[in-house]
């Protein structure tokens, strides 16, 4: 390695990454949708999020030696161009998967609450049971939720207790997608849900999609939406990105920008993975630690009684219809400016933290208390309450 400074490369959205990495070298932001060759010219390190396509076209000519990108897919990433070229790569898988189950979780309860249903009496079905999908197993199991989990790839290297994507579609009463987008191989997940699937969801279901949009055939969820009043629809990505279909919004009851995992505490975690995984790569001390760059929340901690809501909490972390409101207002704008908007609710995304960061106090009734810490609040100690 020669002593010049490294030049880091880093798509302006990624939070704490001139702070995180200015030790390294010089920080240079971008609008990770518009990155071009030409701005990596002299780049040794370029840091992305999903919107960034890293290929050839991208790489052509740079110096690039180390790529990071701070999500848990890595569809939009050439992994065997890296290969080839020997540039050193890391994702950050489970960076945002709390946030991301949290999303389904406030999705869940604002559901229940509207239509009147008990959580404990339905059907739960997880499509994917990766680092997002495993999570949010292991919250509705401490839940107490009957649970189905369909992932193909994970049963064919022995793990148990997965069952078909036909035997879930038929049972399950929630449905929740969290698979990552491949096209080829044995199991593909790209138009996964198809017509003839979603025409297989059981009456009254729910289907949430905050995986990636072509796991579903948009158009045949349209024209299946317009046939099946009794289905609800929850989607936080879309098909054609950052284009939404306002015909298809239209049929859903909540909807989002691709923002269920930016929670502040999981894009913090992304940005601190990728540095320490730089760090290693490079063969340098990992010199900052996450807990630096998490602020205190806003509202820290609560005291409440016997009488709170587990949906009430919820809200003081998370309200789902504040990213609905957010996004149905640029439906209306041409196709063009749809798409700019859409990029600017990720961009100047407001801040969320996550569960864990609120501090519970008051609690005393075992069920509920086993309630909350199941959907991933903090509690006081019982001494504490007293």
């Amino acid at each position: 390695m020669n002593n010049k400074p490294l030049k880091i490369v880093a798509d302006e959205n990624m939070p704490a990454v001139r702070e995180m990495f200015a030790g390294l070298g010089e920080v240079i932001t971008l609008p990770g949708r518009q990155m071009r060759s030409d701005q990596l010219a002299d780049a040794d390190i370029l840091l992305v999020r999903s919107v960034t396509p890293v290929n050839d076209a991208l790489l052509n000519n740079s110096p690039v030696r180390f790529v990071g990108t701070a999500t848990i897919g890595t569809d939009h990433i050439d992994t065997a161009l890296l290969r080839q070229r020997e540039i050193g790569f890391s994702s950050a898988p489970g960076c945002n998967a709390d946030a991301v189950v949290e999303y389904v979780l406030s999705a869940l309860y604002q559901l229940a609450d509207e239509q009147g249903f008990k959580p404990s009496d339905r059907t739960f079905g997880v499509i994917g049971a990766g680092n997002v999908g495993g999570r949010l197993v292991k919250r509705l199991k401490a839940l107490g939720l009957s649970v189905l989990v369909n992932d193909p790839p994970r049963q064919q290297a022995g793990d148990e207790g997965l069952v078909g994507l036909d035997r879930l579609l038929a049972e399950a009463d929630f449905i929740c997608m969290h698979t990552p987008l491949t096209r080829d191989g044995d199991h593909p997940s790209f138009h996964l849900m198809d017509e003839v699937r979603l025409a297989s969801l059981k009456p009254g279901a729910i289907l949430l999609n905050a995986g990636r949009g072509p796991a579903i055939d948009n158009i045949a969820l349209l024209n299946l939406s317009e046939q099946r009043p009794d289905l609800t629809l929850v989607l936080d990505v879309w098909e054609h990105e950052p284009v939404v279909d306002p015909r298809l919004a239209g049929q859903v009851r909540i909807v989002s920008p691709h923002i269920a995992g930016y929670s502040q505490d999981g894009k913090i975690r992304g940005t601190w993975m990728l540095y320490r995984a730089c760090c290693q790569y490079l063969g340098l001390e990992v010199e900052h630690q996450l807990e630096h760059f998490l602020p205190r929340p806003a509202l820290a901690e609560v005291t409440v009684n016997d009488q709170i809501t587990p949906l009430e909490l919820i809200r003081l972390r998370y309200d789902p219809y504040r990213d609905d409101r957010a996004l149905r207002a640029t439906l209306k704008q041409p196709e063009g400016t749809r798409a700019l908007d859409f990029d600017a609710l990720r961009k100047h995304y407001p801040v969320r933290r996550e569960f864990a960061s609120l501090r519970v106090k008051g609690v005393t009734d075992p069920a509920l208390q086993q309630e909350l810490s199941a959907l991933g609040f903090t509690l006081a100690a019982p001494a504490e309450i007293a």
